[in-house]
């Protein structure tokens, strides 16, 4: 393994933030269960009430509208059920409608039996088709039960970021109920539930620089919420069983307000995402780069390059000193192509690479990107005369 490496796949995990990790190491010196009513017990407490204000703030949603979880596949798989509740009165959704490019954790359904789930197709850049969407919706019986929409803000593979308000239009003129992962775009986006949009967002503390195995759901509004997945002693106002997850819950606060931050200067990613870009289409001229006409994350790059298999290419890429992703990082040692670029149209792809920066990436991982793709554009040049 090369000594100097640069790390490029934000996507799949931002390096845990200096203010995470004074956040973490200072609530592992707090003892005390969070739902004592001692002094420490107070203490603990307040550390995860300031941390449920620091995530409310990343959305501009109510504190009292977060829920924390293990993470985002436990959000997900909480909000995506039949069975709700309106106050203490039942309440039912029929049916399920995710997008074919969705995350694993939406596409596969969460709770919803199988034939209960429809899947919306996107276009050739990776957009949701409204026309699609609207169409299921109107044939939805709601006779039967409500209809809940699932989708991504932002494409974990792709960085295609989807027409937010007119999803949420969409849905809303169907009288249905909205889910958005919200993941990748947090951080790299605003997100502002006080603006009519989602009814629920999902959320992942190490994606902006927390720490692994913390997560959250945030709600418009409290009057309606999923029946619990995890039950025990009423914790998280009887949303999530469990003593909370107080040295994640610190860390997830505190990354949540240096992202906040981070917004102001996303501009300065996307310059350094483009310099990226164009060295790639300056080595490698023939490269397809998938969703540039959509909008996209500012620190995203997914590419493939002709002839070339993406696993084939990621493993040289780490041996030169880069890591990045061959898709999906929740997709790892799989073998076959993209689900995502399946649903886009492009099956002539076995994979491809993402390429995925964020505030601490400089020139000099930018240089060795260079050095390594123009390592593998050499080699694979031979080739092909050899061929």
């Amino acid at each position: 393994m090369a000594a100097v490496r640069a790390y490029l796949d934000y996507n799949a995990s931002a390096p845990l933030l200096w203010q995470a990790r004074e956040a973490v190491v200072a609530a592992l010196d707090v003892a005390a269960n969070p739902s004592s009513v001692h002094g420490e017990g107070r203490a603990a407490r307040r550390l995860i009430e300031d941390a449920r204000r620091q995530v409310a703030a990343l959305a501009h949603a109510q504190p009292q509208h977060v829920v924390f979880t293990s993470g985002a596949t436990e959000a997900a798989t909480t909000l995506l059920t039949p069975q709700w509740r309106m106050g203490k009165a039942a309440l039912s959704f029929s049916h399920l409608y995710v997008c074919t490019a969705d995350h694993p954790c939406l596409r596969g359904g969460g709770r919803f039996p199988a034939d209960q789930v429809t899947r919306i197709g996107v276009d050739r850049d990776g957009l949701l088709k409204l026309d699609e969407l609207a169409a299921a919706l109107a044939a939805h019986d709601k006779e039967q039960g409500l209809a809940l929409v699932a989708v991504h803000a932002a494409n974990n593979e792709t960085g295609v970021v989807q027409s937010l308000e007119q999803i949420a239009a969409v849905v809303k003129a169907a009288g249905g109920v909205l889910v958005l992962d919200a993941v990748q775009a947090a951080g790299r986006v605003p997100l502002d539930m006080s603006k009519p949009c989602a009814d629920y967002l999902i959320l992942s503390a190490h994606k902006i620089g927390g720490p692994k195995g913390i997560g959250a759901i945030i709600a418009a509004a409290d009057l309606m919420m999923p029946t619990p997945l995890v039950t025990g002693g009423g914790q998280e106002k009887g949303h999530r069983g469990g003593t909370e997850n107080l040295v994640g819950i610190a860390g997830f606060g505190a990354a949540a307000f240096a992202a906040l931050e981070g917004l102001q200067t996303i501009e300065n990613i996307r310059e350094l995402r483009d310099r990226f870009e164009a060295t790639l289409l300056e080595l490698v001229p023939d490269a397809v780069i998938f969703g540039r006409a959509a909008p996209r994350l500012a620190n995203t790059i997914f590419f493939a390059i002709p002839g070339l298999k993406a696993e084939t290419a990621q493993i040289a890429f780490d041996l030169a000193g880069v890591a990045l992703s061959a898709g999906s990082a929740c997709s790892s040692g799989k073998v076959g192509a993209s689900h995502v670029l399946t649903a886009m149209g492009f099956d002539e792809f076995q994979g491809a690479l993402r390429v995925s920066v964020g505030q601490a990436t400089d020139t000099q991982d930018l240089e060795l990107f260079r050095s390594a793709l123009a390592g593998i554009a050499s080699r694979r040049s031979g080739g092909n005369r050899a061929a």
